[in-house]
């Protein structure tokens, strides 16, 4: 498995190598100017000058390498820096700079982080929790009530939109009933048992919202992977051999069933890092999808490029997890 693993990884650089050139070159070539938001007194040799601070002036390859030095090894030097305490070489060295904020991108990117992975993360746990047991009871009882129940969830979370599903939360729970805050004070810091209980009633609306969306997708691969595996002969040999029932659903089917979920599951889990753009915006949760609205919107390219390459490594990176799980949940896979 480790030499698949290095090789995969190896198997990797080059795809992202071309991906990053793909959307460098994209957002490069995307209208948009950097100086567009300035004061109309401002003269157009200023603005000239203001370009070629910002690296505008130089040719489109260097341009790129530049951005792939200050991606590759640049932040990961800085990275490295504040994690050890060491010193790798020049400390003044060159860094992704946002547009609109003239801040490092890596930084914007860290401060919003823990904001979307309390709030995405958590409704993506909370929704594969609340999936797995809907589809594996699903599967087993078919047709009955409780399956009819299940197929009218996945239904309606399928069909209704997140942005709905939201605001139809905050009239119920927030306008109504009064039980919980409409809006996400990201300032909110946790030092004691109130400060704790606030977070955790701001948290209740965007998780569930976020969950039941993730849930009522993940429910329905789970009861067609069940029943697939229900009909198969292993599963009629284990019963023959006088296993119990619980033993042959839970250890053989649930486990069999799971290799096509992990797939989905896996590569779901770089949407949590790409933030949950509208569900953000009801909520008003400072996390990494408004950090990308607002970038799009004010034309940042830098801060759009980082955000989209960061997405498309994770996806990699995720995908190469599903395909070691495999190995881990069906004997027959060998990766020698």
């Amino acid at each position: 498995m480790f030499a698949y693993t290095l090789r995969r990884l190896l198997f990797a650089i080059p795809t992202l190598i071309v991906i990053s050139f793909i959307i460098f070159a994209l957002l490069d070539l995307s209208p948009g100017d950097p100086t567009a938001n300035l004061p109309l007194t401002i003269p157009p040799e200023v603005r000239e000058q203001i370009r070629i601070a910002l690296g505008l002036g130089e040719p489109f390859h260097i341009r790129y390498l530049l951005w792939l030095q200050q991606f590759f090894v640049n932040e990961p030097l800085n990275i490295l820096e504040k994690l050890t305490g060491l010193t790798f070489g020049d400390g003044d060295r060159m860094r992704v700079i946002s547009w609109q904020t003239r801040s490092p991108v890596t930084d914007l990117i860290v401060e919003r982080l823990p904001q979307t992975l309390w709030v995405v993360g958590l409704s993506y746990v909370v929704g594969i929790l609340i999936a797995i047991p809907i589809g594996v009871i699903s599967a087993y009882k078919q047709y009955s009530w409780f399956d009819q129940l299940g197929t009218l969830f996945s239904m309606i979370g399928f069909s209704v939109p997140t942005f709905f599903t939201g605001l139809l939360f905050i009239v119920i729970f927030s306008v109504w009933l009064g039980w919980l805050p409409s809006i996400y004070d990201t300032n909110l810091r946790v030092t004691n048992l109130e400060t704790f209980w606030q977070q955790v009633r701001q948290m209740i609306m965007p998780v569930m919202v976020l969950g039941l969306a993730n849930a009522a997708q993940l429910s329905r691969f789970m009861r067609a992977s069940m029943l697939d595996n229900l009909s198969q002969e292993y599963v009629r040999t284990a019963r023959a051999k006088g296993m119990r029932e619980r033993t042959v659903l839970l250890v053989h089917v649930l486990r069999n069933s799971l290799i096509p979920v992990v797939t989905v599951i896996a590569l779901g889990i770089p949407t949590i890092f790409g933030g949950a753009i509208i569900t953000e915006q009801i909520f008003r949760v400072n996390g990494l999808g408004q950090l990308l609205i607002t970038g799009i919107q004010g034309a940042d390219i830098p801060l759009v490029q980082t955000l989209t390459f960061i997405f498309a490594v994770l996806i990699v990176l995720f995908n190469l997890i599903a395909d070691l799980i495999y190995g881990m949940l069906d004997p027959r896979i060998r990766y020698e």
